[in-house]
């Protein structure tokens, strides 16, 4: 059985990106100012980001069951016998399970994956698929060892400007101008389903530093119960300045030096609308994969 892995740009994984991996990448939709643009396709990082910034109206979308499915049916009608798709969470989306159910009129060619990721961490979880396919492992086998090992992850985030989680009714109008005020960060974290408020600090500078600590916190817990674990540490951001980026992803090499693979991929789309632009983040997985 030749098996295809398909994802979407939430992984931080984009089509022209995933051509390189040998996987098949679909564009996530977002609205702007009511016009429909796709992750990757036909807006890039920073465009976004000014929309943002400048005050338009921004929110995020599902893919089209038609967009879903054109893919799988031009996968199948290419060469492969089936398919191993993984979107985002669906604890943070419903495209998950409307996956679910367009995937039953493919008598089982097409496996939905619901192993609870989003961003770097998802990422990994394509990486490991890919693996597992190009090694004979079957679609149905490779979405079962992925839903398995969902929990073995971790993400902590922390937003520059409280008003859109305000926005996105995550923070209330009196809590957010609270917090501007105050210069209050929150940190979030999630292991596979909604985000979650786990302490507030004041300033990014402090809440960069939480974010480091909850990571070693999160590897050396890890290490201990699995110590031939191999980790994976993602840098992640909504950055509107490459400096700032590639200095984040520096104090993360220099908190982890005995993390083999560390590397800077950006938010997706789906997590800045709600975020908002510089947001900070750090991804951490056990792959599956041996490398």
């Amino acid at each position: 059985m030749k098996t295809a892995v398909m994802t979407d740009s939430n992984s931080g994984i984009k089509p022209e990106e995933g051509e390189k991996l040998g996987v098949f990448s679909l564009s996530m939709p977002v609205i702007i100012d009511g016009k429909v643009y796709f992750e990757g396709k036909d807006i890039e990082e920073k465009e976004f980001y000014d929309s943002m910034i400048s005050g338009k109206d921004v929110t995020s979308s599902q893919p089209s069951p038609g967009d879903v499915m054109d893919m799988w049916d031009s996968i199948l009608e290419n060469g492969y016998d089936e398919v191993v798709y993984i979107p985002m969470s669906s604890g943070l989306s419903a495209s998950c399970h409307a996956a679910i159910q367009l995937s039953e009129e493919y008598d089982g060619k097409v496996q939905v994956v619901d192993n609870h990721r989003i961003s770097v961490t998802m990422r990994e979880a394509v990486k490991d698929a890919k693996w597992m396919a190009d090694n004979g492992v079957s679609a149905k086998e490779i979405k079962d060892a992925l839903e398995k090992n969902a929990y073995d992850s971790v993400i902590f985030l922390t937003v520059d400007d409280l008003k859109y989680l305000k926005k996105g009714g995550r923070i209330t109008p009196a809590a957010a101008t609270l917090g501007a005020v105050l210069n209050i960060k929150p940190i979030l974290t999630t292991v596979g389903e909604k985000f979650d408020a786990i302490e507030k600090v004041r300033g990014m500078k402090k809440s960069l530093a939480k974010l480091l600590d909850y990571t070693e916190e999160f590897v050396n817990k890890t290490l201990a119960e699995k110590p031939d674990a191999e980790i994976r540490i993602g840098a992640a951001g909504t950055f509107t300045n490459d400096q700032a980026a590639e200095e984040w992803y520096n104090e993360v090499k220099e908190r982890f030096p005995n993390v083999k693979d560390i590397y800077y991929n950006p938010l997706s789309f789906s997590i800045c609308c709600h975020t908002g632009p510089d947001a900070v983040g750090i991804g951490v997985s056990v792959i599956l994969r041996d490398e």
